[in-house]
């Protein structure tokens, strides 16, 4: 009996959608290799690879990454996994690099997280950290006993500039004007699968229905088996 053949699906949202959460669970129920290209760059920079150092003269900069290192990146990576289902996030980000993968491998499904961007907005701007230890409040969800002030060491909490309004407007712009194209690129193929939602425990049921169409849920069975990932270093 010839073997399912195996997924390659590619996931987008922007910051602050629950593509992380999303993702996890992903993982966890239908043990899909999880590439992030924010993990990779990651790595990447700390090992500080050829690809590591270049990218991190644009990052130092405040540019873009060009699409030819990206793509790069990701492709080199992904040379490892073609014997596993997998799942891409972070990449693509642009129809140039949506172009080169097409000439690597047939992707199968692209899951778009469709959250409101003013849900984002409160989102994200609701959180707030204690600088020194770092724990994380935010204002609807998990608020601080007093307004403002850590609950353990009394001291004042701090809003990240990536959770200021101005910074999260901004963010959420640059995503909407650089993956709408993507998208769109996407849905003419007929692969794209929009899951709509202000909650991320209300969408997930709703991609974990659709992703059991085309995958066992093996999180049961393999609860007691060790797995050993791939190095994710280029």
């Amino acid at each position: 009996m010839a073997p399912p053949p195996l997924l390659r699906a590619v996931i987008m949202g922007p910051p602050g959608s629950g593509k992380g959460t999303i993702s996890a669970r992903i993982i966890k129920h239908f043990g899909m290799k999880h590439l992030s290209s924010g993990d990779l760059l990651r790595v990447n920079m700390q090992k500080k690879t050829e690809v590591g150092i270049l990218a991190k003269s644009y990052i130092d900069q405040g540019r873009l990454i060009p699409d030819d290192i990206m793509t790069r990146l990701m492709l080199n990576e992904l040379k490892g996994l073609d014997q596993y289902n997998w799942l891409l996030d972070g990449f693509p980000r642009t129809v140039a690099q949506a172009e080169a993968l097409d000439k690597e491998c047939q992707i199968d499904t692209v899951i778009d997280l469709d959250v409101p961007f003013e849900t984002i907005k409160c989102r994200l701007t609701a959180r707030w950290v204690h600088p020194t230890s770092g724990r994380v409040y935010n204002l609807e969800f998990s608020p601080p006993k007093v307004q403002g002030i850590d609950d353990v060491t009394g001291e004042p909490l701090v809003q990240r500039d990536d959770d200021k309004p101005e910074t999260v407007t901004k963010r959420l712009q640059a995503y909407d004007a650089q993956t709408k194209p993507v998208l769109e690129y996407y849905r003419k193929k007929g692969l794209l699968k929009s899951f709509s939602g202000t909650e991320t425990n209300k969408i997930w049921p709703h991609i974990y229905t659709f992703l059991q169409t085309k995958l066992p849920d093996v999180s049961q069975k393999d609860a007691a088996t060790p797995r050993i990932w791939p190095s994710l270093v280029v």
